[in-house]
């Protein structure tokens, strides 16, 4: 792939002048309950509402917005675990594309479903046995393909941080920003975009408890690789952070933290019961850490990024049972 320079809040806003009028401005939503029980003015930036029903379509679609000629006509390869998939998926059709998706076999099928849907030609593989960037990178050189990794590369980076940007813009300054965390796409875009719209707001990553693989790179200064994680989050199930994403992670992330899928299972029943919102395990990470009182937050006003709502309808029966 192409060496890119490092991604800046520039091309953020680059990304949000080309996503707009393509990709939904998501509502920000409040719940006194959440409030009261938590002591703090939550913002919730609801990406369960986007294009796809996660945040993802944002750098998917950022990304494939700079193929070339040459690109397009050769078309676009990614790995993902579902939500990164559908959003390429769509993103090509709507470019008039061919996309070719690699994803685990045990998948959501919700997710699977969706991407072939949206006319993504999709090639299984095991994740405890297979890597999926090896066979990503030779399909790709064997296709002539652009791969466009789910997280790792700058146009996606910034295309999801257009989500904090309008969280912000609407909000006003923040003084804490909570953010799932799996290869950091998300939480370094998001980072760039605090950073220049509210410099005061602290950054927080939150990871599944099987999969800290974040929270370790930050405590050691280098990326950590670890096994598949086994977690109800699947889209924050990766093994390893980015090079582009540790780097902003490094500079402008303060902490990371991790909560139980049981503390995730807890907030999809809150985000259900409460709030009528359908949320997907990982996208209930940040809300769990602050629900939870994972770091304290009492008299803040907090953002809290709540990044997709693709959840197989029987297990999300099951979860809420």
């Amino acid at each position: 792939m192409q060496a890119l320079p490092a991604p800046t809040f520039d091309d953020v806003l680059d990304a949000a002048a080309r996503l707009e009028g393509v990709a939904h401005r998501t509502p920000v939503l409040t719940s006194s309950t959440f409030d009261e029980r938590t002591g703090a003015s939550v913002f919730f930036k609801c990406e369960n509402f986007q294009r796809m029903g996660a945040f993802k379509f944002r750098g998917a679609y950022n990304a494939i917005s700079h193929f070339d000629a040459e690109q397009r006509k050769a078309g676009v390869l990614t790995y993902s675990s579902g939500n990164h998939a559908q959003a390429i998926a769509l993103s090509a059709r709507l470019a008039g594309i061919h996309a070719t998706i690699v994803m685990p076999h045990d998948a959501p099928e919700a997710k699977v479903a969706a991407t072939k849907g949206y006319g993504g030609e999709v090639i299984s593989y095991d994740r405890y046995k297979e890597n999926r960037e090896e066979i990503g990178r030779r399909l790709a050189e064997e296709r002539g393909m652009t791969l466009i990794p789910p997280y790792d590369h700058p146009h996606v980076i910034a295309g999801q941080g257009t989500a904090v940007k309008e969280l912000i813009d609407e909000t006003g300054p923040l003084d804490m920003l909570f953010v799932c965390l799996g290869g950091g796409g998300l939480i370094s875009g998001s980072a760039l975009s605090a950073a220049a719209l509210s410099p005061a707001c602290t950054v927080i990553g939150i990871e599944p408890e099987a999969g800290n693989d974040g929270q370790q790179s930050l405590a050691r200064g280098e990326i950590v690789h670890i096994d598949a994680p086994r977690t109800i989050a699947d889209g924050a199930a990766s093994t390893h952070l980015g090079h582009y994403t540790f780097a902003v992670i490094r500079q402008l992330v303060a902490r990371i933290e991790t909560v139980s899928d049981a503390q995730l299972i807890e907030t999809m029943r809150f985000f259900a019961q409460r709030m009528k919102i359908v949320v997907e395990p990982t996208g209930c990470l940040a809300a769990a850490a602050v629900l939870n009182g994972v770091v304290p937050v009492k008299g803040k006003r907090v953002g809290v990024v709540v990044s997709g709502g693709n959840v197989d309808l029987p297990k999300l029966a099951q979860y809420l049972a």
